[in-house]
């Protein structure tokens, strides 16, 4: 299993001040080992972040709610992710990995529920977690049983093989990392075209997020502007921002997430869509209070 680089230990503050109940609508924690088994076949393994860590850099940052997702690494054992929520308290909820569905029993799932878990997340085949379509179905029987959410992680090519998954479904869909659109092919870019169709139907959302990754010319990520802009013409009611900190599989030292919040700025271009990114959005798609 390769080595990925950890995040960067001292975030910066924003350049501006975050409106109040802010959310980070994707990040994970990972670790430590001896307390948190990786399971077997997993695809990769993150140094330590845990989720006094990840509230350190929340509170920096001005953020007050978030997402805690899920990672591959742990697959259908949560265990990491209901600890987190007890830590963090009422301003987080979770987001599952799909494999649960499969292979656990509905009081465990309703464990997770009743913790804050409100979704999940079907990860890109390159990080080891594939299932048949049989089985895919069986996920989306169960999330429409528990009133959930399906989150999509775009391949690394982007979602045109994923599309068959996603089109028909008549629950409420996240698409992250804006459809890891290419910005070298522009406007023209099947996955950003797809994605934008795809916003046309209101049970659809998009995830601006993997600025770092998704950029070719590297910092200060110019290129993923006319990205971003187009998702949130596209839908700035449909819009969340996550950090995806610790920035799982990046071989890359990862971004600063004061860096990635002052992007988020150039994004949104105004406070009124900072204000909708952060803390509109996020309360009406995870279910909190405004």
């Amino acid at each position: 299993m390769p080595d990925y680089l950890p995040f960067d230990p001292n975030p910066c503050s924003p350049v501006l001040t975050l409106p109040a109940a802010s959310c980070d609508s994707q990040f994970h924690v990972f670790g430590p080992r001896e307390r948190y088994a990786v399971r077997e076949g997993a695809a990769y393994e993150m140094p330590t972040a845990t989720i006094e860590i990840a509230l350190r850099m929340h509170k920096i940052l001005g953020i007050e709610r978030g997402i805690i997702v899920q990672a591959t690494t742990y697959g259908a054992d949560h265990t990491i992710v209901l600890d987190a929520l007890k830590v963090a308290g009422p301003g987080y909820k979770a987001c599952a990995n799909a494999l649960v569905l499969l292979e656990r029993d509905d009081t465990y799932l309703d464990q997770l529920h009743a913790a804050g878990v409100r979704g999940a997340r079907f990860n890109r085949q390159g990080l080891g977690v594939s299932m048949s379509d049989q089985d895919y179905q069986r996920c989306i029987a169960r999330v429409r049983e528990l009133g959930w959410y399906v989150k999509f992680q775009p391949e690394a090519g982007g979602i045109m093989n994923q599309l068959s998954m996603m089109e028909k479904l008549g629950v409420p869909v996240m698409i992250d990392h804006m459809a890891r659109a290419n910005p070298e092919s522009g406007a023209d870019d099947p996955s950003l075209q797809a994605l934008l169709q795809l916003l046309n139907r209101d049970n659809f959302w998009v995830m601006l997020s993997l600025t770092e990754k998704i950029s070719r010319a590297g910092f200060p990520w110019d290129d993923v502007l006319p990205i971003a802009h187009a998702c949130i013409d596209a839908a700035p009611d449909r819009v969340v921002w996550g950090s995806d900190w610790p920035h799982p599989v990046s071989v890359k030292q990862p971004p600063n997430e004061g860096d990635l919040v002052n992007q988020l700025h150039r994004y949104a271009g105004n406070h009124e869509n900072i204000r909708k990114i952060l803390v509109d959005n996020p309360a009406t798609f995870f279910g909190f209070d405004i």
